[in-house]
């Protein structure tokens, strides 16, 4: 009708951190992510066994597997958003005496050169943001990457309890304003096919659909689990 306007969805952009730098200043908010997990552990030893060399810890927290990288003898980066999250890696990498090269910024524009790595690993970390923040993403993966690098990380999945909870602001992209934590962030849903799709250009290795209950979270907290290699 004449003179009704409709109005456009505004972009969600990534915001998910501000919730996570405040939760990284306390040690109670620290003491959830300290362990590895145990596949990226798996993953990341294998790649080392097989003369990978550098790898960055997209989306660190608070340093947990950047520390593990170092360990195992990458060259190891830990880049963030957060800044605590970033002090708290740099200070434990000075306790256990591990070389680790910290960077701050936003993982839609990342600081470094074109093939810089043999292994990226970003978990549950690029979900956080519409369609166009996590394409925008997964193009500076790739383009970090090294032809044949390896790409590890996690996708929330559309059997979640909490999918289709809230307000979806775009497609696939839920905000739950009433939400604890980083729940009031716009946080991405994805199916087997759609995560396909997103990752044109990567072939995959392996995909599970992981229910993240067994690692202390709500039963039916189901995040795909993905490793894949850059064609």
């Amino acid at each position: 009708m004449a003179g009704i306007q409709t109005a456009q969805p505004t972009p969600a952009t990534a915001t998910a951190h501000q919730t996570w730098d405040t939760l990284w200043q306390s040690e109670d908010g620290r003491s959830g992510w300290i362990a590895p997990e145990a596949d990226v552990l798996e993953t990341a030893a294998d790649l080392r066994l097989r003369g990978a060399k550098t790898a960055l810890d997209l989306g660190c927290g608070v340093g947990r597997h950047a520390l593990a990288f170092a360990a195992l003898g990458f060259e190891a980066s830990a880049f963030d958003a957060s800044s605590s999250g970033l002090e708290e890696a740099s200070r434990q990498a000075a306790a256990r005496g591990l070389n680790l090269t910290t960077q701050q910024g936003m993982m839609t524009d990342l600081p470094f050169d074109d093939a810089s790595f043999d292994y990226v690993l970003a978990f549950n970390v690029i979900y956080h943001g519409d369609h166009a923040v996590l394409a925008k993403t997964i193009s500076e993966i790739a383009r970090i990457l090294k032809p044949g690098g390896t790409y590890q990380g996690t996708m929330l999945s559309k059997r979640r309890f909490d999918y289709g909870v809230g307000v979806e602001i775009s497609p696939n992209t839920w905000v739950q304003p009433e939400g604890k934590g980083d729940k009031v962030h716009p946080h991405y849903f994805c199916d087997a096919s759609e995560l396909v799709e997103l990752f044109d250009g990567f072939e995959l290795w392996s995909l599970r659909d992981v229910d993240h209950a067994q690692r202390g979270s709500q039963p039916g907290s189901w995040h795909w689990h993905m490793v894949a290699q850059k064609l």
